[in-house]
């Protein structure tokens, strides 16, 4: 036999689940398929430039509009990933083993209970990153064509999670979870349910405030009635625009206004400038790495919590 293949727990547990695996691999390989043949249809439609250099899309490009909406809703499924991992590993994969009590079937095989769980977790680590590999393959290979378009900009969710590396990092902490709430959750429903709660409101929390992870950038410009508001540079992530007042502080919001009826852009403050808020387009990727190691080490919490609660039930 080679030293590759699968043995003991591990080959017990990808036999038991081989069915979730081919359709999960299926379903993979069809969204690669899919981007791939938009992708090339696409190309069959070049571009046509304007004397300003401007870029249009032919109008008969059939391809693109269908990669740009492909990728669109591959978007909103990359964000649903991590959810649907950590419920299928809490639920099938472990509540439903202590519900069912098949667990003690596995104990009696001349392994231990640590083995046993360690068995089920790694082969779950390897089946998400394996998928999460493919699928993030499949999205960078439509993402240059439609990147920068409206709501594909590369700091929205979908976009931000699928070409970086932090839905790896999710993908491992759904596991880890699930894990762990298997176990506490001995049902399979219920586990399902409440894993995925968990794992979304971690990406919820991050991803209100992953943006303040790194400090902004400020622009500042005259503010006059006459004044136009600051453009933002390159391809930023907007994050606030308003007025400066003499004192220093800074008024969220936009009023200047050449109606011809004042001089000045606010009559309650005195103004001294304008102000502009960004993230620039070089903090992506400091970005995702600040928030994928907090991620991991929240697997690795997460991961440890259960080995020492299979431990505390079963010494």
């Amino acid at each position: 036999m080679s030293t590759l293949a699968l043995r003991g727990p591990y080959w017990v547990t990808v036999r038991q689940y081989r069915r979730p695996l081919w359709l999960t691999g299926a379903l993979v390989l069809a969204a690669l398929a899919v981007i791939g043949g938009l992708r090339i249809w696409d190309l069959q439609y070049p571009d046509v430039y304007v004397g300003d250099g401007y870029q249009h899309v032919a109008d008969n490009n059939s391809g693109y509009k269908l990669l740009r909406e492909a990728i669109k809703q591959f978007s909103h499924a990359m964000l649903l990933l991590p959810l649907l991992i950590g419920a299928l590993v809490a639920g099938p994969l472990t509540a439903r083993e202590f519900e069912s009590g098949t667990y003690k079937l596995s104990l009696t095989q001349s392994i231990g209970p640590a083995h046993w769980l360690r068995a089920k977790l790694l082969t779950a680590v390897a089946a998400a990153l394996a998928t999460t590999l493919v699928l993030t393959a499949a999205y960078r290979i439509g993402w240059p064509r439609v990147a920068g378009t409206y709501r594909l900009h590369w700091a929205d969710p979908g976009p931000y999670m699928s070409i970086g590396t932090v839905l790896f990092a999710y993908a491992l902490l759904a596991v880890t979870v699930g894990v762990l709430v298997g176990q506490l959750i001995h049902r399979t429903l219920a586990a399902m349910a409440v894993t995925g709660g968990v794992v979304g409101v971690i990406m919820l929390v991050l991803g209100a405030f992953r943006w303040d992870l790194l400090p902004v950038r400020t622009l500042t410009g005259p503010a006059r009635a006459d004044a136009s508001p600051l453009g933002m540079p390159g391809n930023g992530l907007f994050i606030d625009q308003g007025l400066v007042a003499t004192s220093g502080k800074q008024l969220s919001g936009w009023s200047c206004y050449a109606d011809g009826q004042s001089t000045g852009c606010r009559s309650d403050v005195d103004i001294a400038s304008q102000y502009l808020t960004y993230q620039p387009r070089s903090h992506f990727w400091p970005t995702q790495l600040i928030e994928t190691g907090i991620v991991l080490a929240l697997a690795a919490l997460a991961a440890y919590a259960a080995f020492r609660l299979l431990r505390a039930r079963h010494p």
